[in-house]
C-alpha cells in the first residue's frame, strides 16, 4: 500500500501450466489438495489446501469446505474459514461465512463477511516474538 509493495500479490499467470479450473457446471465433492492454481468456477463441497500456490473463487464460484493457501482471491461465495498465508483479497462480489485468517488482506467495497478476522501476522514476526516472548527477565 501507498507504493510500499512489500507482500507480493500472486497472480495466475504465474501458474501456467499447472492451472486447474472447475468449470461453472461442474461440482466436486471431496478435499483438494494441489501444487500451483486452482479457479473455482463451479462448486466444490470440501477442503481446498495447498502449500505453493493460490485459490481463486470466481463470482460464479462456490466452496463449501476451508481455504488453506497462500493466495486466495475471492469474487464469488465460501461457506467456511479461509487461511490465506500471505495474501487475502476479496473483490465487490464476495461472500464469506466463515473466519479469516490473513497476513495481508485487500478488501473492495461490496464484499460482505460473516465471521470473525484473524490476523496471523508474517512468519518472521511471529518467530522474533515467540523467542523475545520465551526470554525470562534476569
Amino acid at each position: 500500500m501507498f507504493g510500499n509493495d512489500k507482500h507480493k500479490r500472486a497472480d495466475i499467470g504465474q501458474f501456467s501450466g499447472k492451472t486447474t479450473i472447475i468449470a461453472q457446471e461442474a461440482e466436486l465433492r471431496g478435499d483438494v489438495r494441489f501444487t500451483g492454481a486452482l479457479q473455482v468456477d463451479g462448486r466444490i463441497i470440501g477442503d481446498i489446501e495447498t502449500d505453493q500456490g493460490l485459490v481463486r473463487v470466481s463470482e460464479h464460484g462456490y466452496v463449501e469446505g476451508i481455504i488453506k493457501a497462500p493466495s486466495v482471491l475471492v469474487n464469488g461465495q465460501v461457506v467456511g474459514d479461509v487461511h490465506a498465508l500471505e495474501h487475502l483479497e476479496l473483490d465487490t462480489k464476495a461472500r464469506i461465512t466463515g473466519d479469516l485468517y490473513y497476513q495481508a488482506m485487500e478488501m473492495v467495497i461490496g464484499a460482505q463477511i460473516s465471521g470473525q478476522l484473524h490476523y496471523v501476522g508474517a512468519p518472521e514476526q511471529v518467530s522474533r516474538n515467540t523467542s523475545v516472548a520465551d526470554v525470562e527477565p534476569g
